[in-house]
Order: C-alpha cells, then sequence, then structure tokens
C-alpha cells in the first residue's frame, strides 16, 4: 500500500488534501502521472496544511457560486443534439462530456465532465435528468432534452 497526498478530488477516494493508502500500482499509474497526488512524505504534511488551508478558503467562495449556478441549471432545459436512427433510438449512448459542452453551449456555466452523474444510460431521444456536482454539498438536478441532430 502507498500513501499519498490527493492534490484533485478523485471520485470515491477523496477530496484535496486528504491523505490515504492506495495500492501501489493505482498510484503508481493513474494517480502520480496525472497529477491527482503527490507521495506522502514527513515534508508533505506541510504541504498537506497548505492544501487545506487553500481549499477552505475556497470552499465558502465556491459554495456560494455552485448554488447560484445550480439554480440556473435546475430551471433549465439542455439541449443535447445526437445522432440518432429513425424511430429515436440513439447510434451509441449520451456521454458526460457532451452533456458538459451542452451546459457549457447554452450558457449556464462550465461544467467538469467527471462532476455528470447518468443513473441509467441514456439510449433514447426525449427528455431525461441527471445530477451535476458543483460542490460537495451542492448537487444540481439537469433535465435534458435529447434530441436527434
Amino acid at each position: 500500500m502507498a500513501k499519498i497526498i490527493l492534490t484533485q478530488e478523485v471520485n470515491g477516494l477523496g477530496a484535496a488534501g486528504d491523505v490515504v493508502d492506495v495500492k501501489n500500482g493505482y498510484a503508481r499509474n493513474y494517480l502520480l502521472p496525472r497529477g491527482f497526488a503527490v507521495v506522502w512524505t514527513k515534508g508533505g504534511e506541510r504541504q498537506v496544511e497548505s492544501i487545506r488551508q487553500a481549499r477552505a478558503a475556497r470552499a465558502q467562495h465556491n459554495l456560494e457560486d455552485a448554488q447560484v449556478q445550480a439554480e440556473k441549471l435546475s430551471a433549465a432545459v439542455v439541449s443535447v443534439p445526437v445522432k440518432a436512427g429513425a424511430e429515436g433510438r440513439l447510434f451509441g449512448t449520451v456521454k458526460p462530456a457532451s452533456i458538459a459542452e451542452a451546459i457549457e453551449a447554452a450558457g449556464l456555466g462550465s461544467v467538469d465532465k467527471r462532476a455528470v452523474t447518468i443513473q441509467n444510460n441514456i439510449k433514447k431521444t426525449g427528455r431525461h435528468t441527471v445530477a451535476v456536482r458543483l460542490h460537495e454539498d451542492v448537487v444540481a438536478s439537469v433535465e435534458l432534452d435529447v434530441v436527434a441532430s
């Protein structure tokens, strides 16, 4: 097991500044090369504190922004154009990245594709609902209108 310090939020693992134990291969092959984490050292404890302080300072400001954006997203219907057959059946499924792009194209702010959660695969045109995590305390429910392009 490798002890690491997360530099960014990682789904299912923790938030920035958390010290976690993960398997060596996961740390070596995924987290460290992508910059999601750094190896824990005794000197790293100071780094953990600075990351936590910076996160706490941003958290209040980001929470207010996330609440405002969540209200906008919940009130709007986002149109997602996709390739579809004659009966409304899609060629593939709607991906979180295309949902994030559609939200940004609609002028509702930028959303990270990793924050989009699709409960059931979207395989038909029509209205669908997805969850978007804007902050650790704020989750917006977004209504999608999947249309054939």
